[in-house]
C-alpha cells in the first residue's frame, strides 16, 4: 500500500512526507520550539533546513532522472529521519549536510557537459563551506575528484578549477575573522576531533537501527551497482558519483567525534536515491511493502525497547 502510494511522482507525495518530517522535528524539538525567543527562533530555523534538505532530494532526483517517476526518494528520505530523529537538532551538521548536497547536485549535473568549470568550482566551494561547520565533510572533497575523473580528464585547467573553490572559502573565512575577531584562524574554525568509540552505539534501540539500516544499505547497494551498466550511458558517472558519496557519508560517520545518530544524517540523501533504484525493480510487491514496513516499525520497536 506504502509503496504504491509512492509509486508515482505527485506532489501529494511530497506533501505526505513534510507533514510526516515536520510531526518528527516537533517531537524531536518540542522543548526548544517552546522555549524562549531565541530558542525558538533557532529550531524554527533547523525545521526550515530539514524541510528545505526534502525538498532539494526530490529536486535533483527529478531534475536529473535519477529515478523514475516515482517519489521512493523523499518517502526513504523521510522515513530514516524517523530512525535518526537526532539528526533533527543540530544545526551545524544540518547546514553541513545542506551545503554537501548543494556540491552533489553540482556534480551530478556535469553529465549535460555545460558550464564544467563553473560546478566544479561551485562543489568545491560547497564542501569547503560545509567543512566550517562540520570538518569531517571535507572528505566529501573526494567527490570532486571522482567527478574529474570521469568528466574531465583531457581538461588540466580543470584540475585547478575546485581548488580555487576551496581557496576562495578560505578567503572569505580570513576576512571574517579580522573584521570579526582581529585574527586570521581561530581553533574552532576547524575541530578536527574524530572518535572510533562506539559505546554509545552499545543499547538495543541502537543496534536493531544499525542492523536495519546497515543490512539494507549493503543489499541496496549491491542491487545499484549490478543495475548501473543497465542505466542511461550519460548518467552512469552520476550514478557513480551517489554511490561514492554513500561511501563516504559512513566513513564520516565511523570517525565522527559525537556518536549519537546525527552523524548518519550525510547518509541520508544517497541512500535515498540508492533505495529508490532498488524498490522501483522489485517486482514482487509484497517484498517492496515488507521492506518499508521496516523502515516504519524499527524507530517503534526502538523506543519500547
Amino acid at each position: 500500500m506504502i509503496t504504491s502510494i509512492f509509486s508515482k511522482s505527485k506532489p501529494i507525495n511530497f506533501i505526505f512526507v513534510a507533514v510526516y518530517v515536520c510531526l518528527l522535528f516537533v517531537v524531536t524539538n518540542y522543548s526548544l520550539l517552546f522555549s524562549d525567543l531565541n530558542s525558538s527562533l533557532a529550531t524554527l530555523f533547523k525545521w526550515a533546513v530539514t524541510l528545505f534538505l526534502v525538498f532539494l532530494i526530490d529536486f535533483i532526483v527529478s531534475k536529473n532522472n535519477l529515478t523514475q517517476r516515482n517519489s521512493y526518494a523523499i518517502m526513504t528520505f523521510g522515513l530514516l529521519f524517523g530512525m535518526f530523529p537526532e539528526a533533527m537538532k543540530h544545526t551545524d551538521i544540518l547546514l553541513a549536510n545542506l551545503f554537501i548536497i548543494f556540491a552533489l547536485r553540482r556534480l551530478i549535473s556535469l553529465h549535460s557537459n555545460l558550464h564544467i568549470k563553473k560546478k566544479l568550482f561551485d562543489a568545491a566551494f560547497w564542501i569547503a563551506l560545509a567543512a566550517l561547520f562540520y570538518f569531517w565533510s571535507m572528505l566529501f572533497f573526494a567527490l570532486v575528484i571522482v567527478a574529474l575523473i570521469y568528466h574531465s580528464q583531457n581538461d588540466f585547467k580543470n584540475v585547478i578549477i575546485p581548488f580555487m573553490g576551496v581557496a576562495t572559502v578560505l578567503i572569505l573565512l580570513l576576512v571574517y575573522n579580522i573584521i570579526v575577531d582581529d585574527v586570521y584562524l581561530k581553533p574552532s574554525n576547524f575541530k578536527r576531533y574524530a572518535s572510533l568509540d562506539f559505546t554509545a552505539y552499545n543499547s538495543k534501540e541502537n543496534i536493531l537501527k544499525f542492523t536495519v539500516l546497515f543490512t539494507s544499505y549493503v543489499w541496496t547497494l549491491i542491487y545499484y551497482f549490478k543495475n548501473i551498466p543497465d542505466k542511461n550511458k550519460k548518467l552512469k558517472p552520476s550514478y557513480f558519483l551517489i554511490a561514492w558519496a554513500s561511501i563516504i557519508a559512513i566513513l564520516v560517520a565511523i570517525i565522527a567525534p559525537t556518536k549519537n545518530g546525527s552523524e548518519f544524517l550525510f547518509l541520508f540523501a544517497p541512500f535515498s536515491i540508492i533505495m529508490a533504484n532498488y524498490i522501483e525493480v522489485i517486482s514482487e510487491r509484497w517484498f517492496k511493502e515488507v521492506f518499508i514496513a521496516l523502515f516504519i516499525i524499527v524507530p517503534i520497536i526502538g523506543l519500547m525497547l
